[in-house]
């Protein structure tokens, strides 16, 4: 099992004074939103790194509340951001994952943490950088970005940023009105319990409607836009 050390974090603290980690949550699933948990350390961020801090994956599900309020106190400002189903029809999934990004760092500023002036993104590429045909969207502005795969697994301050923003989507998806689909044990991915019920209950308000929903034939249009 790889650890997440600081390794990564503590040389870009020598060239800045914040860094931020960020690390998107329910990319995969078909009902609910995307989430993207920040989480910035400053050089005055010490002490151990968080006991039982991974990969939010590799994080028991027991755990993974005590794991994320540990985290939270270790770093120096964290937040979660969301796009809802209905913006992901509206946008796709990777200007959803900005415009969730966005409301994060927003979130972030708004609470008083250390503005990061380096980021360090979980992924192959840096999926933060404009889209053309995605409108522009602040805060996700960067002197410097570090893209690397596995990132939430590796390094300290983006597992952080991991378990945060998956206890807090977890949580969002086990209190959502349900009339069979089982949001709360599968968090809207394609666990056999969801694709079945799919395929008898169709679709709700809650799914990706612009996604090929198994079992759902012909896929439902889109939400309109708000």
């Amino acid at each position: 099992m790889i650890l997440p050390d600081r390794e990564l974090e503590l040389a870009l603290l020598t060239h800045h004074e914040a860094v931020v980690g960020i690390d998107e949550v329910g990319r995969g699933a078909l009902a609910g939103p995307v989430m993207v948990g920040v989480a910035v350390v400053t050089r005055a961020t010490g002490g151990a790194i968080p006991e039982g801090l991974r990969d939010s994956k590799l994080v028991p599900a027991g755990a993974r509340a005590s794991v994320a309020e540990r985290a939270g106190a270790w770093v120096a400002g964290s937040a979660v951001g969301a796009a809802e189903p209905w913006e992901i029809d509206q946008r796709g999934i990777v200007g959803a994952l900005r415009l969730a990004a966005s409301r994060a760092l927003e979130a972030l500023l708004v609470s008083g943490a250390p503005v990061p002036t380096a980021a360090i993104l979980d992924g192959a590429h840096n999926w933060l950088e404009p889209d053309l045909l995605d409108v522009d969207l602040p805060h996700l502005a960067f002197p410097q970005v570090v893209v690397r795969p596995k990132a939430d697994a590796s390094c300290a301050v983006v597992a952080a940023a991991s378990v945060i923003a998956k206890v807090r989507r977890d949580a969002h998806m086990c209190g959502l009105e349900d009339p069979g689909y089982g949001f709360g044990a599968h968090k809207g991915y394609g666990a056999p319990l969801h694709l079945e019920a799919l395929g008898r209950l169709g679709a709700c308000d809650h799914h990706r409607r612009s996604w090929r929903l198994p079992g759902v034939h012909p896929a439902p249009e889109p939400l309109p836009v708000a």
